[in-house]
């Protein structure tokens, strides 16, 4: 059964990371390849505006600042006014839940893979163990 036909009333799922709403908020930050740029640029620069990130990028300040909304709605910049301009910040700390949920990710396929590779190999063992009689 796929994750879509699924009946919302049945509770969320083990295994899929249920309730971990900020780790969705980053990956769906991130998934944008001009926000993972900002957010680059942005941990680079250090307290950065709006319009001197777009300096450097093929859109306008305003989709900038659109694009700089959802980073700090995910944790991941925070604003700071100055004047009437406001400096951006990476928050890096704000990529270690996603961290954490990437490495869980991989420690269950690296158990499976090995489970896998077990099992293959027993498969092996008793192919050549009952060939041996012919």
């Amino acid at each position: 059964m796929n994750v879509a036909s699924r009946d919302p009333r049945a509770g969320p799922r083990q295994g899929l990371g249920a309730g971990n709403e900020h780790v969705d908020a980053v990956f769906d930050a991130l998934g944008d390849a001009t926000r993972r740029r900002l957010f680059d640029a942005v941990a680079s620069a250090g307290p950065i505006t709006a319009t001197e990130l777009a300096e450097d990028l093929p859109v306008t300040r305003q989709a900038v600042t659109k694009h700089l909304v959802v980073l700090a709605d995910a944790g991941l910049v925070t604003a700071t006014r100055s004047g009437r301009e406001k400096r951006y910040e990476a928050v890096p700390d704000a990529l270690d839940d996603a961290r954490t949920w990437l490495d869980d990710v991989g420690r269950r396929w690296d158990a499976r893979l090995r489970a896998l590779r077990r099992h293959l190999q027993g498969e092996g063992e008793r192919q050549r163990a009952g060939g041996r009689g012919s």
